[in-house]
């Protein structure tokens, strides 16, 4: 057995006759009796103390410490009393993605884990304590994808946790946890008839944004940060190496999203929208820093601006007030009563465009490999998992093939 037990209301000292005898000390009665102490791997000393007539146990805790040192199975018990709040904001701060998805996942822990998990120390944490907080995310969050999401990021901070040795085992990796399922939402991509609905109720100065998300596969905040230079009508190419996007409630110029700066083509009649649009509505020269609030400042002249002209466009902003507007006029969601917002229409968004997109170029034979690097993927099989379901069938390509030989064969007389 590792260590030793200290028994703090008895002491030995010397007798009448010279030999030890036990005797009561000012502690007696007074306290946990028992103090186990051990020599930690780091060379300190380690103690947990024990109530009175559980010696056996105090034996057994250290046996088993001395055990969990031997198989590296060992967690010293001060990191253990770390609560997941004081962890998670160790974890948070430690993030080196992009600013945007910092604030994204700061937002999700603070928001809906912090509160439930927060005060728990790490070292107490069981698979029950996720199965209730997972029931309580439930009720209050109604997406499957979102809380996905939420629980994928808390496991992290579990994981990082028995990385640095604060706890054994990460709760949420247990059999009986159940991880929110995926979302079983196909994508239904829009028809051409609700596309150029929705293109005609934006006010004019923004409809050639439709032409750029359905014709081009950009994504919203690519196509706030669109450059004029970044078109290349001569050569049938746009250039996409920009966005704007929020970073601490700030506007800011930055890479598309995974840093993918691409090529994407582009038609002839696309151009000619484009053409128009800057024909009727020069592009702005628009300054704001690079990456982050205090980044170097960078001047684009880009092809949408504010309403005023005064500025790049503000994602919930244009969503809110314009887009939303030209839904309801399509016909695609319902009028706001009056004193209340919009419905929520999450699958309506700018993005059912580039489901536009890709629907109308699978329908056209486009390959997914093709497909994936124009609208920005890093991995192909991410493109193919969210539009296998538009793909011609295999059996219909089938028919189609052999057609096409038998079509072809030479005329003249069957048979030898």
């Amino acid at each position: 057995m590792a260590g030793h037990i200290q028994d703090r209301w008895y002491k030995s000292q010397p007798g009448p006759t010279g030999k030890s005898v036990r005797v009561k000390t000012d502690r007696y009665g007074i306290g946990l009796r028992y103090r186990a102490r051990y020599v930690g791997p780091d060379g300190t000393e380690k103690s947990k103390s024990f109530p009175d007539k559980q010696k056996r146990r105090a034996e057994a805790w250290l046996s088993k410490t001395a055990a969990d040192m031997d198989s590296g199975q060992y967690v010293d018990p001060k990191l253990t009393q770390t609560t997941f709040r004081e962890y998670a904001e160790r974890w948070l701060k430690a993030q080196t993605s992009d600013p945007t998805s910092r604030e994204s996942v700061n937002s999700q822990i603070r928001l809906h884990a912090l509160p439930y998990l927060g005060s728990r120390p790490l070292g107490s944490f069981k698979p029950e304590h996720i199965r209730d907080w997972l029931a309580a995310l439930e009720r209050a969050i109604p997406a499957t994808s979102y809380r996905r999401v939420i629980f994928s990021n808390v496991s992290a901070i579990f994981n990082a946790a028995v990385d640095d040795e604060y706890m054994r085992k990460n709760p949420c990796s247990a059999s009986t946890v159940r991880a929110p399922a995926r979302n079983p939402h196909q994508v239904v991509p829009w028809t051409p008839n609700r596309v150029f609905a929705v293109r005609a109720a934006l006010p004019e100065r923004f409809r050639a944004m439709v032409d750029l998300g359905a014709g081009c596969g950009l994504r919203q905040g690519e196509i706030f940060g669109l450059a004029e230079d970044e078109i290349r009508f001569d050569a049938g190419w746009v250039h996409v190496g920009c966005q704007v996007k929020v970073i601490g409630g700030e506007l800011v110029f930055a890479l598309p999203k995974r840093q993918k700066r691409r090529e994407v083509p582009l038609s002839p009649l696309v151009a000619d929208a484009l053409k128009k649009h800057l024909a009727d509505f020069p592009s702005v020269a628009v300054t704001l820093p690079w990456a982050r609030p205090d980044g170097k400042p960078v001047t684009k002249r880009l092809l949408f601006v504010r309403p005023d002209g005064k500025g790049a466009v503000r994602r919930t902003d244009f969503n809110t007030r314009l887009w939303k507007s030209a839904l309801v006029k399509a016909g695609v969601i319902p009028p706001a009563e009056s004193g209340t917002r919009h419905t929520a229409a999450r699958e309506h968004g700018m993005h059912a465009l580039r489901h536009f997109y890709a629907s109308a170029l699978l329908d056209a034979g486009e390959n997914i490999k093709a497909l994936s690097t124009y609208l920005g993927h890093t991995d192909p099989g991410f493109t193919l998992r969210i539009y296998t379901h538009l793909l011609p069938s295999s059996e219909g390509r089938a028919r189609l093939a052999m057609d096409k030989v038998y079509l072809s064969r030479p005329s003249g007389p069957d048979g030898p």
